[in-house]
């Protein structure tokens, strides 16, 4: 498939500025034990603009989002993070620069048990060197949790853990979230307001979201639809805009 170069549409009232992607993938090729897993995937997300990847188990998923997010290293192909070409980074570099700049939303909240909700959504925060409460109180209220800061993950329930892992991952204001299949351990309820508040908060800070999900009624929030099988994009449909989400 070849690499999109288009903008999308201003999610905003404002127009967007020109801007570079916030994540690009060029030709990445990836295999394990001489098996090829990816066969010369490329794409693009921009400031604001939302992009889901679908396909069935098996179809490189899983291993497309690890190479976008640093924790592997494509065997060919090149990885950007807003401009700046991230697999050639040595693993401290890397390391610095992923928590910066990507936030990170994975099917299961991997929330610290013994950290209070205040202090989970701090983390990134505190490993950029942009340790900021206020800005994390604020999210905290925006995924509808306000009140609820002092409170360990255990008294939460499964949709309020995600609700906070979101808040997490916009926490150090990075360019891109990743989401790997955020809402696959939720019920329907919970999944869809988990995936509208992670849409719409990431679209109001203009961070570009990469959401991974087998489930389209979560895939039809993105602006655009890629579907991956055998290593390949095989199509590219337009989504369906969200409205707001709601916070509580």
């Amino acid at each position: 498939m070849r690499r999109v170069t288009r903008r999308p549409r201003s999610t905003l009232s404002s127009p967007m500025p020109e801007a570079t992607p916030v994540l690009e993938a060029r030709d990445l090729r990836h295999g394990f034990a001489g098996a090829q897993v990816l066969h010369g995937v490329s794409l693009q997300v921009w400031p604001g603009e939302v992009v889901a990847v679908t396909g069935p188990s098996g179809s490189g998923k899983s291993t497309l989002l690890h190479l976008l997010g640093g924790l592997d290293t494509p065997q060919q192909g090149e990885v950007w993070w807003a401009g700046e070409r991230a697999d050639t980074l040595d693993t401290q570099t890397r390391a610095q620069r992923r928590a910066g700049r990507l936030g990170l939303v994975f099917q299961h909240h991997y929330l610290l048990e013994d950290l209070s909700v205040l202090d989970n959504v701090l983390i990134p925060g505190r490993l950029s060197g942009q340790d900021d409460p206020h800005r994390a109180l604020g999210l905290i209220d925006r995924v509808g949790l306000a009140g609820r800061e002092a409170s360990l993950p255990g008294v939460l329930s499964g949709g309020e853990r995600q609700r906070v892992a979101v808040a997490r991952a916009l926490a150090a204001q990075p360019a891109v979230v990743l989401a790997d299949e955020p809402t696959g351990s939720l019920d329907r309820a919970n999944a869809e307001l988990v995936a509208q508040l992670l849409v719409s908060l990431a679209r109001q800070e203009q961070a570009g979201v990469l959401l991974v999900t087998h489930d389209d009624r979560i895939a039809a929030v993105a602006d655009r639809s890629l579907h991956l099988l055998d290593g390949r994009f095989t199509a590219e449909e337009p989504g369906e805009r969200s409205p707001a989400a709601p916070t509580a």
